[in-house]
């Protein structure tokens, strides 16, 4: 940190890359940030957002926004509002909203979400159910090898 409370062009850098948006821009709250090089194993619970820029082996289970990013890396369940997957997954995913897989993203699991944008190149390896109850829930397995969406 440079003198007199300024920053320098390299915490500017690392402050403008963590902050962008998931889904939706979330001034006001809180969010939960495992940046790139870091290894964390264990369990997150609670609100809030969680953003995930390294390794993290565990569950994670918010009121809030998940967001996995391009070269993370996740082995655990996610349950969220909604989540975005730039990076891996290994294990279950399930929204009460909205799920976005970009170009790099890839999931080795069931997905359950009320709504679904997929991008092409990214890679789905489970049962995917959108919809609800009310709607009628619309199952596609993926079955074999990895299948691309």
């Amino acid at each position: 940190m440079a003198l007199w409370g300024q920053t320098t062009e390299k915490e500017q850098f690392h402050e403008t890359e963590l902050a962008q948006p998931s889904l939706q821009q979330h001034s006001e709250d809180k969010e939960f940030i495992i940046a790139p090089g870091l290894i964390v194993e264990g369990k997150v619970e609670g609100t809030g957002h969680v953003r995930i820029a390294g390794r993290f082996k565990g569950d994670i289970h918010v009121e809030g926004d998940v967001t996995v990013e391009q070269g993370a890396h996740i082995t655990g369940c996610i349950w969220a509002e909604n989540i975005v997957v730039r990076g891996e997954v290994e294990g279950d995913i399930h929204a009460t909203s909205r799920v976005g897989l970009t170009n790099f993203g890839v999931l080795n699991g069931d997905l359950k979400a009320s709504l679904l944008t997929v991008a092409t190149g990214s890679r789905i390896r489970g049962k995917v159910e959108i919809g609800g109850d009310e709607r009628g829930d619309k199952v596609i397995p993926i079955r074999g090898g990895e299948s691309s969406l």
